[in-house]
């Protein structure tokens, strides 16, 4: 079982070792299967045990499947892969590549070796980006290197696509572009709105909003997400991050049950400036 988050490098890693093991013919011995596409008991019974069975011709005796996504599988399909899995051990051998191993059935986990991927490290991941960038003769800047770090959290399967996103425009890849290109508004852009709430400036802060929006193109809920992401970098006290962070969940609550964007992007400002008001007072008192 290889389990880790999206864009660590699982399913790479499988066909590296099916690579190593069978050569450039790899893909004769190989089966690639994404679960939660084919997630029913069917595809075990019929496409895996015909895979499964027939036994290699070569120096390896035997084949690999790989089921991306296993942890998306049902209850049912799972448990006719673990009979399959035990009947043709000699023919095959099994990946199961799952975000989550923990929703992968006991009786699969106890007869698999478990392997945890995990994201890259912040500088391997700027050294992987800038080297593609150089090999691909783009313009990477620091701050854009910074933003697609923060875009995509060390994703490398996202960061990688973000940065030819960003590339496509024929343009010194800056934190403006990259944030342009992944619809996501500037974090400093963000941070001035949520201040200028919190200074009491309901209108002012309003205007930044609808600015954002317009500008990066940028759906509610992002814009909720980034809010409480910016609110633990404020110099407030924690007692007041708290507090905002469980109003932000509330919005994004409304957001998710389908609740008008404005209106509640709003309510969002101006608990923000209520907010404000009440430190102010505390901080006289």
């Amino acid at each position: 079982i290889f389990a880790g988050p999206p864009g660590t490098g699982k399913t790479t890693a499988a066909l590296c070792l099916a690579r190593d093991l069978y050569g450039n013919a790899y893909r004769e011995h190989l089966m690639e299967l994404n679960a939660s596409d084919e997630r029913g008991i069917d595809v075990v019974r019929e496409t895996v045990k015909t895979f499964a069975r027939v036994r290699s011709i070569g120096e390896v005796p035997f084949k690999i499947l790989i089921l991306d996504e296993a942890d998306n599988m049902t209850a049912d399909a799972q448990q006719a892969l673990r009979r399959t899995m035990e009947r043709y051990t000699e023919t095959c051998r099994f990946i199961l590549i799952a975000n989550y191993s923990g929703k992968i059935i006991e009786p699969i986990q106890s007869r698999c070796a478990p392997f945890r991927f995990t994201y890259l490290p912040k500088a391997e991941h700027d050294a992987f980006l800038r080297r593609i960038a150089e090999n691909e003769s783009v313009t990477l800047l620091d701050d854009g290197l910074e933003a697609i770090f923060d875009v995509c959290s060390g994703d490398m399967r996202k960061a990688i696509n973000t940065l030819q996103a960003a590339a496509s425009l024929g343009k010194p890849i800056t934190a403006e572009i990259v944030y342009s290109v992944v619809g996501r508004a500037h974090p400093a852009d963000v941070q001035k709105m949520v201040l200028t709430a919190l200074n009491g400036d309901f209108t002012g802060a309003r205007e930044k909003l609808r600015e954002m929006i317009q500008k990066y193109g940028v759906a509610g809920t992002d814009i909720i997400r980034q809010i409480h992401t910016e609110i633990f970098r404020l110099s407030i006290p924690e007692p007041w991050k708290i507090r905002l962070a469980d109003t932000v969940g509330e919005i994004d609550f409304r957001l998710v049950q389908g609740s008008n964007e404005e209106v509640q992007l709003s309510a969002m400002l101006a608990r923000l400036v209520e907010a404000g008001y009440e430190m102010k007072r505390t901080e006289k008192g």
